[in-house]
């Protein structure tokens, strides 16, 4: 079956960003317009199970970032910066005044939030905000399979070390990886992830150059949703708790059986859907 025949008929619009890149978004649903802005390695597509049942109660617009899907390129001057502009001008063509973002687009959202009062109440799942040192060599690596056309590879150097993974799979051997990803991941959300390894490197650069900015994050005066999974690493859900101290106001709330993916999955996502619902309402 199409992963489309269960989702709300959607229409296709674009907004256009500062420097003229063509921001394309989803639109589906009726009432209160809300964003809905997702992670690394995931287009608009992973999404529609999410939006599907907020769409009974929202006007839900569902962004391409740059750089993906029905959006141009990040650009040889791709920043967060960039990207903050993006939904700047995808908020200034719907009128939305609610958002929610998962993983880097949690933090798009409040970095956007923490510097423009665009929103009215935004819900975030584990957004990408970096309340530690965040590991980056694994990057050098990572290219240099991408250079020689190893994309299995170079997405075993990002599981591995990236901090994502269960303590044990960063142990495994690459060629056993290899052999389980082949299997794993292969289909339609593949064929999507694929073209994305150069942009996923791009913007765990761009998380990483956050280091130390916490307290910037004060400056963001909607009511958040924080939600975490959890199954998320227990290292990981602490830092939550420290943004969550440093929002002045925000509710952390814990998803059991979710991992960091659960917003872009087709089983998990309408439970994200449900706890959403009676935040943003």
């Amino acid at each position: 079956m199409s992963e489309n025949l269960q989702t709300p008929l959607s229409s296709l619009r674009t907004a256009v960003s500062a420097d003229g890149t063509a921001i394309g978004y989803r639109t589906m649903g009726s009432g209160p317009d809300l964003i809905v802005l997702g992670g690394t390695l995931k287009t608009a597509e992973d999404y529609l199970p999410l939006a599907a049942p907020l769409a009974r109660s929202f006007t839900v617009h569902v962004v391409d970032r740059r750089g993906r899907g029905a959006s141009g390129p990040q650009g040889p001057g791709y920043s967060l910066e960039k990207e903050v502009e993006d939904l700047i001008a995808v908020q200034a063509d719907t009128g939305a005044r609610l958002a929610f973002g998962h993983s880097y687009g949690g933090l798009v959202v409040l970095e956007t939030a923490r510097s423009h009062s665009l929103f009215d109440r935004i819900a975030v799942y584990e957004p990408g905000v970096a309340c530690a040192p965040v590991p980056t060599a694994w990057l050098a690596p990572f290219r240099e399979r991408l250079a020689a056309g190893d994309p299995y590879g170079a997405f075993i150097h990002f599981v591995q070390g990236s901090g994502g993974a269960p303590a044990f799979m960063t142990k495994l051997p690459h060629w056993y990886l290899r052999m389980v990803f082949r299997a794993a991941f292969r289909g339609p959300a593949w064929q999507r992830m694929r073209p994305l390894l150069e942009s996923c490197a791009r913007e765990h650069e761009q998380i990483a150059a956050q280091y130390g900015r916490l307290a910037e994050f004060a400056d963001v005066t909607a009511p958040v949703l924080l939600l975490v999974g959890g199954r998320t690493p227990q290292r990981h859900r602490e830092e939550f708790v420290m943004l969550r101290d440093t929002l002045p106001t925000a509710v952390l709330e814990t998803l059991d059986g979710l991992n960091h993916m659960g917003p872009s999955e087709r089983k998990p996502a309408p439970a994200v859907a449900e706890r959403i619902l009676p935040f943003l309402l």
